[in-house]
């Protein structure tokens, strides 16, 4: 074992709030990050979980969040290739929802996004995790499904009645892992939204959920459907588009700029709070150097020594940042707070904390000139 970490063993509450520095730079900002990432999240869960395997959008989408209408004629087109099976387009609108207040209890109004589906097993427009309950309450007519989550912020419970645009409907379900904390989703059947003016006909549609017979070859599939379209329109995959909408969304002025200071921010009080800690604890042992250097150990060796140690304190922060931000992402799911943690923003937040780490280690460099062998003599 090393003379550094064998150091950070014994020592271990000297260099503790070094660790605990990097860490909560870290958790500050991969807490924000989820938290973003999993609004993103929430919003393509309907195309992550449905049996289709590839999305139509218009050629300029990049995104399920920016204009998704197409026409409707481009369905017959898509029904051409040999591997598709099913063609359905998405529909998604908004309505009014108020509930029916009782006992007291606060009226609830506010805009809801109706999600639109086929009340029937394995139908490309029916998310893949509802249960066979769950589809046949939504085959009632008037019945909604919403997320546990909402219940509370529409002010309603599983059997209650509500209105929507007008109308009354029946809570007759709940879903899991459908929050949104911007507009509540409301899911109910095509002929439900019919009676709720949310559905149309018209020659305009939202995107197109295309069903493969062999959903191995989607990557394939989908090229060869964008080679026939000839520029009408672009063909997802969906795994492919659901990471795409999540760092498009990544991409918008206001996320950027708060994500960006936050960054800011973590990396200025990991640096200093790092850097501050690890020299106190390298002072406090500045006569254990003092005597390395009386026995003849070279600077250059004292000064890997102090590297390493900045080192370990790094690996120790990233153990304690995991720590934490798994703690936070069980609460978030406790209260229903959608969070993501995706690897292509984990592993940079990880070489920063190991950078803050080694700046950290650098800057502490300096106090090695005080560790004079003389020192040990008074």
């Amino acid at each position: 074992m090393s003379l550094a970490l064998s150091t950070i063993l014994y020592e271990w509450r000297r260099y503790f709030g070094a660790v605990i520095a990097l860490a909560v730079a870290g958790l500050l900002v991969l807490a924000m990050t989820g938290m973003f990432m999993g609004m993103a999240k929430s919003f393509t869960a309907t195309i992550e979980r449905s049996p289709a395997q590839i999305l139509i959008l218009p050629p300029q989408a990049d995104g399920i969040f920016g204009d998704t209408g197409q026409a409707r004629r481009l369905i017959p087109m898509v029904y051409q290739h040999p591997d598709v099976v099913e063609v359905q387009p998405m529909v998604m609108n908004w309505a009014m929802w108020s509930n029916f207040p009782k006992n007291g209890q606060p009226s609830k109004s506010d805009g809801v996004r109706v999600v639109v589906v086929d009340p029937v097993r394995g139908a490309v427009t029916m998310p893949s995790d509802f249960s066979d309950a769950t589809i046949d309450a939504l085959k009632e007519p008037f019945a909604v499904i919403l997320d546990r989550s909402s219940l509370g912020k529409l002010g309603v419970k599983v059997g209650d009645k509500a209105k929507m645009n007008g109308r009354t409907v029946t809570v007759a379900g709940v879903v899991d892992g459908y929050p949104n904390m911007f507009n509540t989703q409301v899911f109910t059947s095509y002929q439900t939204a019919k009676l709720l003016y949310v559905a149309s006909d018209g020659p305009r549609v939202g995107p197109l959920l295309v069903k493969l017979r062999d959903p191995s070859r989607s990557i394939a599939v989908a090229a060869e459907l964008n080679a026939m379209g000839a520029g009408q329109y672009k063909a997802w995959t969906r795994e492919e588009l659901a990471k795409t909408s999540q760092v498009g969304m990544l991409k918008e002025g206001g996320i950027a700029v708060i994500l960006g200071f936050m960054a800011v921010v973590g990396v200025f009080i990991g640096i200093v709070i790092t850097w501050q800690t690890l020299q106190g604890a390298i002072m406090a042992n500045i006569k254990e150097f003092a005597s390395l250097r009386a026995l003849g150990v070279s600077m250059g060796s004292l000064r890997l020594i102090i590297m390493e140690l900045s080192f370990w304190v790094g690996v120790a922060g990233l153990f304690l940042t995991v720590a934490l931000v798994a703690g936070v992402a069980a609460l978030a799911k406790m209260g229903g707070v959608p969070m993501d943690f995706p690897l292509f923003i984990d592993i940079p937040v990880g070489i920063m904390l190991m950078i803050i780490a080694i700046l950290s280690g650098l800057f502490s460099l300096g106090v090695l000139k005080k560790s004079q062998p003389a020192d040990l003599l008074r």
